[in-house]
């Protein structure tokens, strides 16, 4: 229990750094929400002093944070000034939007990374295990937005799957089954994009724990005494390699939630990407510390998940 209670924490003083972090840098950053109003000569100074007071921007940045602070508590996480509502309404769709394609490329990347690592680990200096080392290199050389880019090409050339956006324009119009085959076939090049640019630095995890499970005493004891290899690797081995790959998993969460923001905007996902985009641009300051927010709580929840794993499978944090 005290494991937890100190991680949580931690988790809160994240949070608060954060949101501390994104208030200084929002207020040093150059202009302001209404600095396109200005050169508009239909609007009036002192119309832009009112909306000033109005949001609280002429008071100093303590008491723009207290005020913010009060409005997280209260649920609504700021006032929009593009769209002259509560953040918190604005940000519920698109962060579910964001968990959707986050979670699917969580979960394929790494049901994908636990076999393929453990099975090149087993295979000691084989070909497949040279094949592997060099294909992985290859994919961490590429950056994110280009993998994207390269699987919108794809799309648009072949005309396979959809580009862009969550849904067609004729799903509302379908049954059940039609909408999920639609939204299915929405999220495979963000999806596939975010597996690629994740799955080399998992792999290669796997790969070194499972190489360093299997290189130690007892299993050398198992060997010797006729347990069968795949008993070694998923019995054994697996479970010693387990502490560090759950520890990645929080960090691959983070991760991937950061190259979502960069694939959604590229592929038009609907989700968190855009949004930030769209109000770092128009400088709605309220929205863009939501949304980092927003970001930030799903990777705090994602290591605290990993805690609790590593709680359940090693003893010796539960003894702690």
């Amino acid at each position: 229990m005290r494991y937890i209670e100190r991680r949580f924490l931690h988790s809160v003083l994240l949070l608060i750094g954060v949101s501390l972090l994104c208030f200084l840098f929002t207020d040093l950053a150059p202009g302001s929400y209404f600095d396109e109003m200005k050169l508009n000569p239909q609007i009036s100074t002192d119309t832009i002093a009112a909306l000033k007071t109005q949001y609280g921007l002429d008071r100093s940045l303590p008491v723009r944070y207290s005020l913010w602070l009060k409005s997280v508590f209260r649920g609504e996480w700021g006032y929009s000034m593009a769209y002259n509502t509560p953040v918190r309404g604005l940000l519920l769709a698109r962060a579910r939007n964001t968990l959707i394609l986050t979670v699917l490329a969580v979960a394929l990347s790494w049901l994908i990374a636990i076999p393929l690592g453990t099975w090149t680990a087993s295979s000691r200096g084989k070909w497949s295990e040279r094949i592997f080392i060099g294909g992985t290199s290859l994919l961490l050389a590429i950056p994110e937005l280009v993998l994207a880019l390269a699987l919108l090409y794809l799309a648009v050339r072949t005309n396979a799957l959809p580009v862009g956006g969550m849904t067609s324009q004729t799903s509302g119009q379908a049954g059940l089954r039609s909408n999920l085959t639609d939204l299915a076939k929405h999220l495979v090049v963000p999806v596939a994009a975010l597996v690629l640019a994740s799955l080399p630095i998992l792999v290669r995890h796997v790969h070194t724990s499972m190489k360093e499970a299997l290189n130690s005493s007892f299993i050398q004891a198992a060997r010797g005494h006729g347990v069968d290899d795949l008993r070694i690797l998923f019995r054994y081995a697996l479970p010693a390699a387990a502490n560090p790959l759950i520890s990645l998993f929080g960090f691959s969460v983070g991760g991937l939630l950061s190259a979502s923001l960069l694939v959604e905007t590229v592929t038009g996902w609907p989700g968190l990407g855009p949004f930030l985009l769209d109000a770092a641009m128009s400088r709605d300051m309220y929205v863009v510390v939501g949304t980092v927010m927003a970001s930030t709580l799903f990777m705090v929840f994602g290591n605290f998940v990993a805690d609790l794993m590593l709680i359940a499978v090693d003893p010796r944090i539960r003894a702690d």
